[in-house]
């Protein structure tokens, strides 16, 4: 694998996990936003990657040298979470019903944030590929 395959495929996951933190971000910040744009309470989202490169399981276990396993990972998009919304009792909220109950967004924040510990941690891994690769690189400069 060369080092600018290398930096591409860690520069992919960069991408990714950045934009998983901001979508973490936003999940937490409307975690009690019952009224939206579109109307009802917000939906959680959450980002769905795609594999760059091959996708075959084959390649992986293939041939060596030129073939790589993968380059790194794409956002296919980010999507909304379909759950109905959770029902609190609250009859003084402006957005109750009749009854009293207030749609409220289907947000676990112990949910977000492992989650958001997972996407920083993977974002360190990155880091962490970039910074071997130039040290790598750096290394045989001096040779």
């Amino acid at each position: 694998m060369s080092l600018f395959s290398t930096l591409r495929t860690s520069l992919s996951g960069l991408t990714a996990n950045r934009l998983w933190l901001d979508t973490i971000a936003s999940n937490i910040a409307n975690a009690n936003t019952t009224r939206t744009p579109e109307g009802g309470p917000y939906r959680r989202k959450d980002i769905v990657l795609s594999p760059q490169g091959r996708s075959s399981f084959s390649y992986f276990f293939g041939r060596s040298g030129s073939m790589y396993a993968g380059q790194g990972v794409a956002v296919v998009g980010i999507v909304e979470d379909n759950s109905t919304p959770r029902m609190v009792y609250d009859p003084n909220h402006p957005d109750a019903d009749a009854n009293g109950y207030v749609a409220m967004p289907h947000i676990n924040i112990v949910t977000e944030m492992v989650n958001m510990i997972a996407a920083q941690r993977a974002y360190e891994a990155n880091v962490t590929v970039i910074g071997a690769a130039k040290s790598m690189a750096m290394k045989s400069l001096e040779i």
